[in-house]
Formats: C-alpha cells, structure tokens, sequence
C-alpha cells in the first residue's frame, strides 16, 4: 500500500501551535478591501485557532 500523501493546500494554510491546536488564517482579508473599515480588516489579520468539529479532518489533511 502507498503512502499517504499529506494535502499539499491544507500544508500552506494550517499551522499547529505548540499546544496541539490548528491555527488558520481569517477569510475575507485578500481583495475588495476597499470597501471594509479599518477596523474589519484589522480584525481578519489575527489568526483564528479551527473549530474542534473541523479540527478532525484538517488533522487528517495535514497528517504528518
């Protein structure tokens, strides 16, 4: 049987942090800024940690 090959977007977008949790980054921050007060962006620039119900398959995703 193969290896199983970890997912190469899901490598680029989760970190896990030193106590075992998955942090993301915050969607909505790449274009149409414009638009979005000073205040909502600077919110979306913190990392976000991932819901404990997706937290699952990320893992499964980023298996290392």
């Amino acid at each position: 049987m193969p290896k199983m090959k970890t997912k190469s977007s899901a490598k680029k977008r989760f970190t896990v942090t030193g106590s075992g949790k998955i942090k993301r980054k915050h969607a909505y921050k790449s274009h149409i800024l414009t638009k979005k007060t000073k205040k909502q962006k600077r919110s979306l620039t913190a990392f976000a940690i991932v819901d404990p119900v997706d937290e699952k398959n990320v893992r499964k995703m980023i298996l290392k």
